[in-house]
């Protein structure tokens, strides 16, 4: 007996992801009428269908799990129709073998307490939070102190590419400069519509010859990791490895968290640099 394939399990879990989102719905939910005794709970198919504006037969083959061709306009439908939210939306796309859409960044809004907590926690390593558009949502302490990040600095591209200290202090500025613009480009071609990287961009091109030397290059890369070293004016050479982890409840926002890279001594300098400023803040 020949095993299922990945297609086949697929359109399984499929058929019975829409069964059960079908079966949680009752007519006055979508403002239908009950129709009369139903013998299992639930909106009939030929309902969802409606709701949908596909055909009834279409949409039995698709929940049937059949090897049909759907188009995201469809699942759109459907997803509607049943009622789905975000998670459940994304899964139906899988599902189907489609890319979900990218999700839509909401209005600005600042920082929930819970993440707030996990900023000051880190501390007094560095960490802080971009939105999509690599602007700082909110920045702890520590990397303020190491990374020199000041007032006047609110987006990590342009700070990287225009703050003469911020450079002054990266030892691997130049080195590492062409994998910045190749992992921003990467984030950028996910919306290739939307005119605030354009702007973004824009301005970079006009003020900084490195970016305008790096950008017509199309490099892309999306790597999660860096290495970010630092020549700290109180400190000496400190070398942190950076980590990015998508923030699943803010879309397009990242949590960028960095720890002391071992080997290089780091972390002993660091802890003398912080203890320090603890010192300092208590006199």
């Amino acid at each position: 007996m020949a095993s299922p394939t990945p297609a086949t399990g697929r359109r399984e879990q499929l058929r019975d992801f829409l069964r059960t989102r079908r079966a949680r719905l009752t007519p006055s939910d979508v403002g239908m009428p009950d129709g009369g005794r139903r013998r299992t709970p639930g909106l009939r198919r030929e309902e969802v269908a409606v709701l949908a504006g596909v055909g009834v037969s279409w949409y039995t083959w698709l929940e049937q799990g059949r090897d049909i061709k759907v188009s995201g306009d469809v699942l759109d439908a459907i997803a509607r129709a049943l009622r789905l939210d975000r998670a459940e939306r994304e899964h139906l796309y899988l599902l189907a073998g489609l890319n979900p859409p990218q999700a839509e960044a909401g209005p600005a809004a600042p920082i929930t307490p819970e993440l707030r907590r996990v900023l000051d926690a880190w501390s007094p390593r560095p960490a802080y939070v971009r939105d999509r558009y690599w602007n700082f949502v909110a920045i702890n302490d520590a990397a303020r102190e190491v990374f020199g990040y000041g007032d006047t600095d609110h987006n990590c591209l342009v700070t990287y590419f225009t703050n003469v200290r911020y450079r002054s202090m990266h030892t691997h500025w130049a080195a590492a400069a062409p994998s910045v613009v190749a992992r921003f480009r990467a984030d950028a071609a996910l919306r290739p519509d939307d005119p605030e990287y354009g702007r973004i961009i824009a301005g970079l091109l006009a003020v900084s010859p490195e970016f305008a030397e790096l950008w017509p290059r199309h490099d892309v890369s999306g790597s999660t990791q860096a290495v970010k070293g630092i020549r700290h004016p109180d400190a000496g050479e400190l070398v942190f490895e950076g980590t990015l982890l998508p923030l699943a409840d803010r879309p397009g926002c990242t949590l960028v968290l960095f720890n002391p890279r071992p080997g290089t001594g780091t972390q002993e300098r660091f802890d003398r640099l912080m203890a320090r400023r603890r010192m300092a803040a208590a006199g």
